[in-house]
């Protein structure tokens, strides 16, 4: 769980096979607050107990990947008893060890205590985030990379030419807590300045500004950058898929100001669609996929290194790493094979159609 989420939906073929075994997941219950036409999975109901306990004959297997964010650990406790009571196998995947909404993260090491000391398996995107589950909990965790973000259509398609303007972008989004644009502005402006035909483009969700705290504090002094000629500041809704992908296609590199997290979704979509990322040390974005990184954390920031990332970028613009389409398809293929064998030996039983509940 949950189903509706870009990241499970590519989990599954992208082709159907009917040589292969099959997983089914079942669709996410609607929240009680939410209406009909809403595609809303949060809050999950698979983590309200007495729900759990009135769907455990419809799954074989439960997969937690998001959603617990605010569950209180003695609500997930009461989860994996009633899993544990019912003899329903328990597999997690970690994609985050510092919660990118929280800088303080002790609620979130909290419930992965109870998580993931109770999962039957443990999934996570790098080696490196797999060791430190190793090292605070003393359990193994198999390592699947993150599949792809962008459509399988999008991926691998020609860029425009290098002969133009360099475009650095930075997406301040809504300001979650771990995003702090405005500490790297300064630093890239400077070094858009010194590359020369270079141009600065910030983006910045509107509903920023509908915020009477910092946010639209901050939000207001990101927009006091556009006095500098070369700095394209855009105010706007939040990007829908098409516009994303859009966005993403016209600009060079995107500089990720993350001062805590462990994992990125915007990284892979960087991937899928040849834009280069220069990305913080913090958290393992380095060893997720190529990008160039620097040294930037919840109280650390060396300027230097953030210029010398967009210096090594801009004069490697012509080989950006990128996906193949038939590298992500291949991927995706593998990465669905190696869930169904991972619930099956959960299960621990012979081969057969599973239903999993995401």
């Amino acid at each position: 769980m949950p189903t509706d989420h870009r990241y499970i939906t590519n989990l599954a073929p992208d082709t159907v096979d009917m040589g292969e075994p099959a997983c089914l997941r079942l669709p996410d219950p609607r929240p009680v607050d939410a209406e009909e036409t809403d595609a809303r999975w949060w809050p999950p109901r698979w983590l309200e107990p007495r729900w759990l306990t009135e769907h455990i004959d419809t799954f074989d297997v439960f997969h937690l990947h998001f959603g617990f964010d605010a569950v209180e650990p003695a609500r997930l406790t009461a989860i994996v008893e009633i899993l544990r009571a019912h003899d329903k196998p328990f597999v997690l995947t970690v994609h985050d060890l510092h919660n990118p909404h929280f800088a303080d993260n002790s609620m979130h090491l909290a419930q992965l205590d109870i998580l993931v000391t109770a999962a039957d398996d443990v999934i996570t995107l790098t080696h490196a985030a797999a060791a430190q589950i190793t090292a605070r909990w003393n359990t193994p965790a198999s390592v699947l990379p993150h599949p792809h973000v962008a459509p399988l259509d999008l991926i691998g398609q020609v860029r425009a030419g290098h002969e133009r303007e360099f475009v650095i972008g930075i997406h301040a989004k809504s300001l979650r807590a771990n995003l702090d644009p405005l500490a790297v502005m300064d630093v890239v402006v400077c070094t858009a300045a010194e590359l020369g035909n270079a141009r600065v483009q910030l983006d910045i969700d509107e509903e920023v500004f509908a915020h009477r705290d910092q946010r639209g504090a901050v939000g207001a002094a990101l927009t006091a950058y556009n006095r500098f000629r070369s700095v394209d500041v855009r105010v706007h809704r939040r990007f829908d898929d098409t516009e994303l992908w859009r966005y993403l296609r016209e600009i060079d590199v995107s500089v990720l100001p993350y001062r805590f997290g462990t994992h990125s979704g915007w990284l892979e979509a960087c991937y899928d669609l040849g834009t280069a990322v220069v990305a913080p040390d913090c958290g393992y974005y380095g060893d997720q996929k190529p990008c160039t990184t620097y040294e930037f954390g919840i109280d650390r920031f060396e300027p230097d290194t953030l210029a010398q990332a967009l210096r090594d970028v801009h004069a490697a613009r012509s080989r950006t790493p990128a996906a193949s389409r038939a590298e992500r398809e291949r991927e995706r293929t593998m990465l669905s094979r190696r869930h169904y064998e991972i619930y099956e030996r959960a299960l621990s039983r012979g081969s057969r159609i599973l239903t999993e509940a995401r």
